[in-house]
């Protein structure tokens, strides 16, 4: 089981690890008007994914401003995936006056956090991380932020996203 800190305190992560080089499984998630929504929705198309605890936080709030802005003059789709309910992810895309930020829910079923390992455990919500899939759902770049609080590695991810 692999472990992280939220706030210095240990936190165990539940699921299937998935790594660099593994084909990403496939997950669903809710879109914010209750839709389901898996992986084959963006067939085609290289994707960040971008995961955060909770969209109505500092750090979470800025990691989706960041890959929005910098990944939108890409060929590509950027996904903001948590466990917030769909509801609290419109309010958040509406309050801030954002239209094409992607967010979906893993509230329902956790399954995008278990399909890539990124639950945890003791507060149900997902680990800080950035998953960079090509068109063919290559895992080209993982990130799991190590202390949940921190922000992850921007550059690193963008790059691997625009060199797709």
């Amino acid at each position: 089981m692999t472990e992280i800190t939220f706030k210095n305190n240990p936190i165990h992560l539940e699921g299937t690890e998935v790594s660099k080089g593994d084909v990403a499984p496939n997950f669903k998630v809710l879109d914010n008007s209750l839709n389901e929504v898996t992986l084959d929705n963006f067939k085609g198309q290289k994707k960040l994914i971008s995961v955060v605890p909770s969209i109505d936080t500092g750090v979470c709030d800025q990691q989706t401003r960041k890959f929005n802005e910098e990944a939108s003059q890409e060929n590509g789709v950027v996904l903001t995936i948590s466990a917030d309910l769909p509801f609290a992810q419109k309010r958040w895309c509406a309050s801030n006056g954002l239209e094409n930020v992607i967010t979906l829910s893993d509230h329902k079923d956790l399954s995008f956090g278990e399909h890539y390992g990124v639950v945890m455990k003791e507060m149900r919500l997902l680990a800080r991380s950035v998953f960079v899939l090509d068109e063919n759902n290559h895992v080209v770049y993982k990130e799991l932020v190590q202390e949940g609080t921190d922000f992850p590695n921007f550059e690193a991810a963008l790059e691997a996203y625009r060199n797709i």
